[in-house]
């Protein structure tokens, strides 16, 4: 008799050291342009903009996770949660893009697709190895143009 595979769990937190580093780095250089360069306000503001992602992330601090077990795969990020049976997964394929970020899509048996979120990805060989673990078929492609 084989023995049970242990649940695969990951999760994480949208405020992270590394966020509260980069939105410092970010505010410091608008400073430093505006006291230093005295960079007009309308360019500051600007470029302001694309900050505030990051810190309405870090106001929430969102909790992702992502959970598999012998039967199933759910995740959760945010409002936004679902899962799928193992055994409707026809296989998971791995996608390495131009940014060496990883894209996991879960191709179903009835040909629907699903992509996880980025936030609830593990790093890419421990999901995909706990997936082969339970009998998934998994696919990897890297640097795909299209």
């Amino acid at each position: 008799m084989i023995a049970p595979v242990p649940d695969f769990a990951f999760s994480r937190r949208g405020r992270s050291a590394r966020l509260v580093a980069m939105v410092a780095i970010w505010l410091a250089s608008l400073a430093g342009m505006g006291l230093y360069f005295h960079a007009a306000p309308l360019l500051l503001g600007a470029l302001f903009l694309p900050l505030l992602p990051a810190l309405w992330e870090l106001w929430l601090d969102p909790l992702s996770c992502l959970h598999l077990t012998e039967e199933r795969i759910n995740w959760k990020t945010g409002s936004q949660e679902a899962g799928a049976r193992l055994c409707e997964i026809s296989k998971v394929r791995f996608d390495t893009r131009w940014d060496f970020s990883v894209r996991v899509t879960l191709i179903l048996t009835s040909g629907d697709k699903l992509r996880l979120p980025p936030q609830v990805l593990p790093p890419h060989h421990m999901l995909e190895n706990a997936l082969q673990l339970r009998g998934v078929q998994t696919e990897r492609h890297h640097f795909t143009v299209f």
